[in-house]
């Protein structure tokens, strides 16, 4: 068996996970996962409307599956969840080692709701059961964003057994409302006598920040906002776990739910391709990346620092940029609600793909 790779090694040295942000049919059928998963110590893998949209319209890969649905009757959204379930089941079933030997720790997979159910509580949790019932894998978590109807779906997603990954939080603020959700969710699960282990993750969404930062501002500023924003909701992670709510619902035999950290792909060409992944790491987290820049680092990268649990320098950077003219808490909410038009619009686009594939094949079978 291949030498775990050193770099990516160190990860588990400082007691962080670290999965793909990626799912492709190629990956799973090149055994290219399979290997990640032995030689860099990946141990789970995420996936949204966005990655999903490339992989299959990009692809012919998935023509064939594309076509047997078709013809039994499946189109739209039903269509695309079992291409969907197809790979994630495959990735699941690879990650399951990971999963037995940390107790369901790490091994995970993700699988989205429809984006155009953000604003919808009652169809999102209706969704997130029906989805984790047809998949029918237990180290798979259902997404749910993190807006204001989401986390009332959270709270009741959870208190129904669903693993959920939460998605598009962008601040402190966020995740709190994220963290209030599942445990509301543990707790309604104790008073009625059920088992309160019921996994979850949150996930910030890290170097959107200083994308949306960088022109309005000088070099000096570039690549700090969001590293700062992590580092701050670390913090309120690291208190919220020592809190006596907390360690009441851990005595009962509740499980944290870990802080993800989403979006760590260097955007901006003359920063360090391993900016964001370098930066975050801290005991108890998850960073999921992208392929790219996964193997960036087991090319080159290095972790020069840990995060520190009491926040360290982010509130002083945070307040350079309040003193810039950055609203923080205002360009949260907006890059969360650009967060749900990118993926719905992914969404439209990869159903839009499906349509064009079926088309294609009817078009095929009459010439």
């Amino acid at each position: 068996m291949p030498a775990m790779n050193r770099n990516t090694g160190k990860f588990a040295e400082h007691q962080q996970s670290i999965w793909l942000d990626q799912i492709t049919r190629e990956l799973l059928q090149s055994g290219t996962l399979a290997r990640y998963i032995t030689e860099f110590g990946i141990s789970g893998l995420t996936s949204n409307p966005t990655i999903f949209a490339a992989a299959i319209a990009g692809s012919d890969a998935y023509d064939a599956s594309v076509r047997l649905l078709d013809n039994a009757g499946l189109a739209g959204e039903d269509l695309f969840f079992e291409l969907a379930l197809e790979d994630l089941a495959q990735a699941a079933d690879l990650f399951r080692p990971s999963y037995a030997a940390s107790h369901g720790v790490d091994g995970w997979v993700s699988l989205e709701v429809s984006p155009l159910l953000a604003g919808d509580q009652l169809g999102t949790v209706r969704a997130a059961v029906q989805l984790y019932r047809r998949a029918a894998k237990a180290n798979l978590y259902i997404k749910i964003p993190g807006t204001e109807a989401g986390i009332a779906a959270i709270e009741e997603a959870i208190f129904q057994g669903v693993p959920v990954n939460v998605t598009l939080l962008f601040s402190r603020e966020h995740y709190l409302a994220a963290a209030q959700a599942y445990m509301r969710g543990i707790e309604r699960r104790l008073a009625a006598g059920l088992d309160p282990r019921v996994e979850s993750v949150a996930s910030l969404f890290v170097s959107r920040w200083d994308v949306a930062v960088r022109k309005q501002l000088a070099s000096a500023f570039h690549n700090r906002l969001g590293i700062a924003v992590a580092t701050r909701t670390y913090k309120s992670y690291c208190d919220l776990l020592e809190s006596d709510r907390w360690q009441r619902l851990a005595a009962a035999g509740a499980r944290p739910q870990r802080l993800l950290w989403a979006s760590t792909g260097t955007k901006d060409p003359s920063a360090p391709d391993t900016l964001y992944v370098a930066a975050l790491v801290g005991a108890g987290t998850i960073d999921t990346m992208p392929e790219a820049t996964l193997l960036a680092f087991v090319n080159h990268g290095e972790i020069e620092r840990t995060m520190a649990a009491d926040g360290g320098y982010a509130e002083a950077v945070i307040g350079e940029f309040r003193r810039k003219g950055v609203d923080d808490a205002a360009l949260a909410e907006q890059l969360q609600r650009e967060g749900v038009a990118a993926f719905a619009q992914s969404w439209q686009d990869l159903l839009s793909s499906i349509q064009a594939k079926c088309k294609r094949e009817v078009r095929g079978a009459a010439a």
